[in-house]
């Protein structure tokens, strides 16, 4: 059976692995039909993604076929179209017992902890698997991408007709504003493509969609009306972002870090001590989260369509990853055709 692996940093290798055999009890074995390219998925090409190890299988973002089913599992049937919460967790630590699941001390990503879904054929809890009798391969491989971001918004906790700022409209960011909105915000996003600032507006109908500069903050006020924001959402990862974020923040209001920096984030106590603010982190995403975005898609709420700007085959996709790492491309999301 055929999979791709990273084996260090930029540079991919084709192997062939065994096919996973007959489900245990609570196994599903999934074919993995489209795989989206995550800013995980760039990070550990790049060497640049704290929580990767090598050698890799990647894949994360999945849309799976399910083929076999093992004793006990009731969820899901074979022929199933999925979407896969791929995160493994233990059940029994703090964070688990506290329902945080997202954040389990011991949690395994797949694709970045452990082997994920670039290859044929695997097996997995089948309590992962989220189904849909209409969504599309390529709709099933986004629900993940927008878990984040609708994860991340609830943690903002933003009131009807409330400013929110989003820094970084890639694909996480995307995700975070289409929730905010959802929830009532007015969005104001920051970026430094103009390409990328542009095409959100047009999307979703945005007012103001700024590029960082000298004069930002005096912008960002004169949008609020002198008030700054409630809710500030990193969705950058860059560090330099990151520690700015205090300065568009209006008093007690909240920044949520969902954008993971490599480093460190050098932040000055009294620009957020002085407004009371609160400073979340936002790690991965609950099952309510694929529930929810399930109906979403499925009612018609999120058009999926706008976000896939390049596609390509299993076999082409180690060739094309430069370009998914290169902004100038135009690339928001990337679908891999891992099989049929």
């Amino acid at each position: 059976m055929h999979a791709i692996q990273l084996v260090e940093p930029r540079r991919f290798e084709s192997i062939e692995i065994e096919p996973p055999g007959d489900p245990q009890p609570g196994e599903a074995i999934v074919a993995t039909r489209k795989m989206g390219v995550c800013g995980t998925d760039l990070g550990g090409y790049l060497g640049k993604m704290p929580f990767f190890s090598y050698p890799r299988i990647i894949g994360h973002e999945l849309g799976v076929e399910v083929i076999a089913v093992g004793e006990d599992v009731t969820k899901v049937a074979v022929g199933d179209r999925c979407c896969v919460r791929p995160y493994i967790v233990c059940g029994d630590c703090y964070a688990c017992r506290r329902g945080a699941v997202n954040c389990c001390v011991k949690s395994q990503t797949l694709g970045v902890m452990c082997d994920g879904g670039l290859r044929e054929q695997f097996a997995i809890d089948a309590k992962l698997l989220h189904p849909s009798e209409t969504m599309s391969f390529e709709q099933l491989a986004l629900v993940e991408t927008l878990a984040i971001g609708h994860h991340a918004v609830d943690r903002a906790d933003i009131y009807d007709g409330e400013h929110v700022l989003i820094l970084g409209v890639g694909p996480i960011g995307l995700s975070a504003v289409e929730f905010a909105r959802l929830e009532g915000g007015q969005v104001t996003v920051v970026d430094l493509s103009a390409e990328r600032l542009e095409r959100t507006k047009a999307q979703y109908g945005l007012e103001h969609a700024l590029q960082p500069g000298e004069g930002l903050v005096d912008e960002l006020r004169e949008i609020t009306d002198g008030d700054l924001f409630p809710v500030v959402i990193d969705a950058t990862g860059h560090a330099g972002s990151m520690a700015a974020c205090p300065k568009y923040l209006a008093q007690t209001g909240t920044i949520v870090y969902v954008g993971i920096a490599g480093g460190e984030v050098p932040l000055v106590h009294s620009e957020f001590h002085k407004p009371e603010a609160t400073i979340k982190a936002s790690r991965n995403a609950r099952s309510r989260d694929f529930d929810r975005i399930s109906i979403l898609i499925e009612d018609g709420e999120i058009d999926t369509q706008p976000w896939i700007t390049h596609r390509v085959d299993m076999a082409e996709m180690a060739d094309a990853f430069d370009t998914f790492c290169d902004p100038a491309s135009g690339v928001i999301k990337a679908m891999v055709h891992v099989s049929d």
